[in-house]
């Protein structure tokens, strides 16, 4: 249970969320389909709060504390200009940004793009969600050598 724990917390911290957590839930000799499933709902947790109050904690930032708005200028920047595709193709867009597993996607970064973008929660939630498992089916398989199938599920 508490290896499972770490796999959750993992894939909660920004930028390597569960490309990280499921590396290593298979380096700690884990089943396939438990670190998929803790991957997922341990990245998923932080969505919604990004979505609702980013905007909020940006501007308390800003307004309270002067020399943190020069870092959330940047990550603001950063993200918005990765939206371009988001922007592009909008809802698909967005799932695909974080359905792609590399350096700078996932759902924390879709997370704060759906919210810059003023995609309200109902719409950006089930999208991110789909990315999420997306994302986590193509770490899982690289990570178990693409042995994800009956065989690793069994286990």
């Amino acid at each position: 249970m508490k290896n499972f724990l770490w796999i959750v917390l993992v894939s909660m911290v920004p930028m390597i969320e569960l490309r990280a957590a499921i590396p290593l839930g298979c380096g700690m000799g884990l089943p396939a389909w438990q670190v998929y499933v803790a991957a997922v709902v341990g990245n998923m947790i932080p969505v919604p709060f990004i979505v609702l109050f980013i905007r909020r904690i940006f501007a308390f930032l800003r307004k309270h504390w002067k020399k943190l708005g020069g870092l959330v200028d940047r990550i603001e920047a950063r993200a918005m200009k990765k939206s371009g595709r988001v922007r592009q193709f909008e809802i698909l867009g967005l799932m695909l940004f974080v359905a792609i597993p590399l350096p700078g996607t996932g759902a924390w970064t879709g997370s704060l793009i759906a919210a810059l973008l003023d995609i309200r929660l109902k719409r950006s939630i089930p999208v991110i969600l789909l990315g999420v498992l997306i994302a986590g089916a193509i770490v899982t398989a690289v990570s178990y050598g693409f042995r994800f199938g009956i065989s690793a599920i069994a286990n």
